[in-house]
């Protein structure tokens, strides 16, 4: 992590259109920014084409989300692409992305201000989707892509390689392969291990496998994976959550570690990632389901 120490003017503020009080409480963050000294400070929904626009065009020192993490993860990809920072404010429920709680913001923001934070440099991964010898697809993912099963209720075969070499068949709903930033996303629902955020690997963990292989694994930052499908039926890609991308037999998808990375902006000590997977696991025991 690096420590940083310089004052940032320069604004953008997105947030939830559908979240109790997120839109009130962006007004009240930008008149709180204008009169603790920053030079610009503009805001619109997360969601907003126009207001990606903006933040695409103009010159921001940093990015503030409020809503939850599928908020962070639309306000990360704006950020990432522009090597610009990313600090959250939690308006939903339990966030693993999100650092500022809606009642503790104004003396977060005091800080920010003062360049009293820290970085936090996270991994993404660049997920491409191969049929034959044509890409049909390339995306950045924060958290993971999902390979499953579409309409129908059947599992589908997928076959998994690393740099070339196959480690497993599977007959399962889906494989996940995620960064350690996923790991406490959709793969920790799907019982796969907990990676702490600085970390720089790949996870591939399998969803609902039956009579195949359902343990984790997890892999070094340069590795490539490659996974094909197999299936009669339909199957499907998502990245981060978005909307299914249809894959067919044959298709390819390959993961690996990106370019970009999505820096976060930290106001806690390093510590604080532990202490919020203890919060989490004290609040669901024996879950790992609630994002």
């Amino acid at each position: 992590m690096d420590t940083v120490l310089t004052a940032l003017r320069k604004f953008a503020i997105v947030y939830h259109p559908d979240l109790t009080d997120a839109g009130r409480t962006t007004d009240e963050v930008v008149r709180f920014l204008l009169e603790n000294g920053a030079d610009v400070a503009e805001s619109g929904p997360a969601y907003d084409s126009d207001m990606a626009d903006c933040v695409s065009s103009q010159s921001y020192d940093l990015l503030i989300a409020l809503g939850g993490d599928g908020t962070m993860l639309r306000a990360g990809h704006l950020c990432a692409p522009r090597d610009l920072p990313l600090l959250g404010i939690n308006m939903g429920h339990f966030g693993f992305l999100t650092e500022v709680g809606r009642d503790n913001w104004k003396g977060a923001l005091k800080s920010v201000l003062n360049g009293h934070y820290r970085l936090e440099n996270r991994m993404m991964l660049k997920i491409e989707h191969f049929r034959g010898d044509d890409s049909l697809g390339c995306w950045q993912a924060i958290n993971e892509v999902v390979i499953c099963r579409g309409q129908f209720v059947r599992p589908i075969q997928l076959s998994a390689n690393v740099d070339g070499y196959q480690i497993s068949n599977y007959v399962a709903d889906g494989l996940i392969v995620a960064t350690p930033t996923g790991s406490t996303a959709y793969a920790l629902a799907a019982g796969g291990p907990i990676l702490p955020p600085e970390t720089r690997n790949l996870l591939i963990i399998p969803v609902a496998p039956h009579l195949s292989m359902d343990r984790a694994i997890i892999l070094p930052e340069g590795a490539k994976v490659t996974v094909t499908v197999k299936t009669s039926h339909e199957a499907v890609l998502s990245v981060d959550g978005h909307p299914p991308v249809v894959v067919v037999d044959g298709d390819k998808i390959e993961s690996t570690a990106s370019n970009f990375h999505l820096k976060m902006v930290r106001l806690k000590d390093p510590g604080y990632f532990y202490r919020n997977i203890t919060l989490y696991m004290e609040n669901h025991p024996g879950t790992g389901n609630d994002r």
